[in-house]
């Protein structure tokens, strides 16, 4: 095999290498490839900032307001604007990497640049499964939402399939550009919904016992468990997840240098939506609010936050589809046009690929049917590789000038090994606490069993 990596914006070459019978095509396979590169290498600074929007800024928002009821107002900010900070910087690094070697088309490639195939394998594995379980999720949350607006006795089960076949409709497109079309309306959808949930609480709040009256606090609640906390962590770890994204959004970037610009813009954006959504929700409701927050609005204003909020719960959901399905798909097809979904065949074949996700998406989420704790497995299990661990090795594999010690080494050295061992931290003690809360929630029958017809 060829060591020649692959050209810039040559989108699907799963195995990290270009593949050399240009020469060879007929015309009209000509045409297929050159329209397929042109295809998927149209995304701007700015459209790749909506498109991390999109991936990033939705569920994340909605578990915000229980976690600070967990951890309490001060450790909640410090949290949300560190945790943050923390993703800002990894994304960065996971930019310079991308830049570095251009040839890294997705998160596994990367694996395969640190520890070969070996890397490769394992890291595609952990992206497949984030991937699939953060758009079973989405269609959780969505199944919960229309039970909220319906407010009706129609089994759970009929609502998750519907929340199923939309996030089927909005996975079709294959392109990031086209899905950054539907980010735009998706960022809408949820500042509105989010809006409404804080002055709705607020209203709420200070008609019945008066804004002063809240049960908030500075401080963690009482009788705070390490698994409870854990979880909120992790929660708050899940909101800024879009680092596992990166690789795959900027192999469409015509400049991929313009990437800073996208990753304080979204950063920046996400630790003032989340930390204001949190303490204020939190001031507002106190320790009785509910997870998703649009749950405590009231009544009439959560049916309307949630109807208003089902573009990002939607649109949010299938873009992991489609992160997934182009990973599956373009490994599937990868010495054949049919990667470049710009043919029959491309399309057939496209379609069954994320029709199959989609269904899997609705089995996890039956399999997991409540909320915080599926965000939980999620960020512990996977999110702690793909925004703290992994970016930290690969500052030091790929990024790094000269020995660790040296003098301009020293600082970012050190800042990279505590972000290296807040990985593991999180990887070993989200995965431990939400494994028995998930236990306890069965045991104590707060949730439904398999498949069945209670609501979260």
């Amino acid at each position: 095999m060829s060591s020649k990596p692959k050209d810039v914006g040559e989108p699907f070459a799963q195995d990290g290498y270009a593949h050399d019978g240009f020469g060879d095509m007929s015309d009209r396979e000509r045409q297929v490839y050159q329209g397929g590169i042109q295809k998927f290498n149209q995304l701007g600074w700015k459209q790749l900032t909506i498109v991390l929007i999109v991936e990033a800024v939705a569920l994340g928002t909605l578990s915000i307001p229980s976690t600070f009821a967990t951890l309490g107002m001060v450790a909640g900010v410090i949290c949300c604007v560190g945790i943050g900070l923390i993703a800002v910087y990894t994304s960065y690094i996971i930019g310079q990497v991308k830049v570095k070697f251009p040839h890294i088309s997705n998160y596994p490639e990367a694996g395969r640049q640190m520890f070969g195939r070996i890397g490769y394998e394992v890291v595609y594995m952990m992206l497949c499964l984030e991937l699939l379980l953060s758009a079973g999720s989405h269609c959780l949350t969505g199944t919960i939402a229309f039970v909220n607006i319906t407010n009706s006795n129609v089994c759970t089960l009929v609502f998750g399939v519907v929340s199923m076949i939309i996030l089927l409709i909005f996975a079709i497109p294959p392109s990031f550009s086209e899905m950054a079309v539907l980010g735009y309306v998706d960022f809408v959808s949820i500042i509105i919904a989010v809006g409404i949930t804080i002055i709705g609480t607020g209203i709420e709040s200070n008609n019945s016992i008066g804004l002063s009256a809240v049960n908030w606090s500075a401080w963690p609640k009482e009788g705070l468990t390490f698994s409870e906390a854990f979880i909120a962590l992790s929660n708050i770890i899940f909101a800024y997840s879009f680092a596992l994204c990166q690789f795959s959004f900027m192999d469409e970037m015509h400049t991929p240098t313009d990437f800073p610009k996208s990753i304080w813009a979204l950063g920046l954006m996400e630790i003032f939506i989340y930390t204001v959504t949190g303490a204020l929700v939190y001031a507002f409701v106190g320790q009785d609010v509910q997870s998703p927050a649009l749950l405590s609005a009231g009544s009439l204003l959560s049916r309307i936050a949630f109807g208003i909020a089902l573009p990002v719960i939607f649109i949010s959901g299938s873009i992991n589809t489609v992160v997934l399905g182009r990973l599956i798909h373009g490994r599937m097809f990868k010495d054949s046009n049919i990667r470049f979904i710009n043919t029959k065949m491309g399309w057939i074949t496209w379609l069954a690929v994320v029709t199959v996700l989609t269904v899997l998406e609705f089995v996890v989420a039956e399999v997991i049917p409540f909320f915080d704790d599926l965000l939980s497995v999620i960020s512990s299990l996977f999110v702690s590789g793909f925004t703290f661990y992994f970016p930290a090795i690969m500052w030091f594999m790929f990024i790094r000038n000269g020995s660790w010690t040296a003098k301009e080494n020293i600082l970012l050295t050190v800042v990279n090994s505590i972000i290296f061992l807040i990985g593991l931290i999180v990887l070993v003690g989200g995965t431990y606490s939400s494994i028995v809360d998930i236990i306890n929630s069965y045991a104590d029958g707060s949730v439904g069993g398999v498949f069945s017809c209670k609501s979260t």
